[in-house]
């Protein structure tokens, strides 16, 4: 039997794994004069207006109940206030194209969850791609090495990696929790507007006194479009996405990010890719589509 195309699943991944590959780039022009947690505190507060103004015109604004407010907190506070907000801290200190290689492991993590919670099972194949894909990072290492005694980039490589755990805890809560999404923008308005709260709060502890007068034009145009699409549309997409196919599945799109955003950073950066660089972007990738690899099954009987 031949199965149709999905093309809104297939509209809504492509978005995902192409946004959210510009979104490094972004984020790197954003933090050369903003202050990180402000960067993301007006990424989230934006994209709270941009959709509580859509829920308002569609008269679908209305109180969620305490019970779904707390699952609503939970992927708020892990994929939007840490992942968002640790890679944007991250940024500062290390390329765009790096940030985007080491958040390209979230699959792997993400299928070793899965399996923990039960929403995949083991596999030879799949224990075979987590040992190509950890191969990757050791080539990350092994190229930073020398700057890895800098305490900046090992701070931003730390931050790095707590926020592709958070990102990972985040997409399984959001599975296994996926009967009890209603409306999916609604969700995210409660989402974006906590995360926003939450981030304010930690700009002002982290940059007491901002000097929005140094904040150039080009930083805040990258804040905008990171609201817009990469929080908006990107988020959108990818809960949709998360409520028709698996965590893993959707995750693999982190491949897609990731050959984006290193192109995109050489090419408008002017960040140095190497030959480590390139063999570490390439494990990783492979150890993904191992993971994910399926033969298509013979539907004849």
């Amino acid at each position: 039997m031949k199965q149709n195309l999905d093309y809104k699943l297939i509209f809504a991944l492509a978005t995902v794994g192409v946004v959210w590959g510009t979104t490094f780039l972004g984020i790197r022009v954003a933090v050369e004069t903003i202050p990180p947690w402000f960067v993301t505190s007006i990424r989230q507060g934006l994209a709270g207006l941009m959709i509580m103004t859509v829920l308002l015109f569609k008269k679908e604004l209305k109180w969620i109940g305490w019970e779904n407010l707390k699952h609503q907190l939970v992927p708020s506070v892990l994929m939007i206030v840490i992942a968002n907000g640790f890679t944007t801290v991250a940024e500062q200190t290390l390329p765009s194209g790096l940030a985007s290689v080491i958040s390209a492991m979230s699959p792997i993590l993400i299928f070793i969850g899965s399996i923990l919670f039960g929403l995949q099972k083991a596999s030879l194949k799949g224990f075979v791609g987590v040992i190509i894909g950890f191969s990757g990072v050791v080539f990350i290492f092994k190229e930073g090495l020398g700057s890895f005694l800098d305490a900046d980039y090992k701070i931003g490589v730390l931050f790095m990696g707590l926020a592709i755990l958070a990102w990972a805890a985040g997409t399984i809560y959001t599975k296994t929790h996926a009967y009890k999404s209603g409306n999916i923008a609604l969700n995210l308005f409660y989402q974006f507007t906590m995360a926003s709260c939450i981030q304010l709060v930690l700009a002002f502890i982290f940059s007491p006194n901002p000097d929005i007068s140094l904040w150039s034009s080009r930083s805040i145009f990258a804040s905008l479009y990171l609201s817009v699409f990469g929080s908006v549309i990107a988020f959108l997409c990818y809960n949709y996405a998360l409520k028709r196919v698996t965590a893993v599945q959707v995750s693999i799109l982190s491949y897609i990010n990731t050959i984006i955003a290193v192109f995109l950073g050489w090419l408008i950066l002017d960040e140095k890719i190497t030959v480590d660089f390139i063999i570490a972007t390439v494990l990783i990738i492979l150890g993904v589509f191992i993971i994910n690899y399926k033969k298509k099954e013979n539907h004849i009987k």
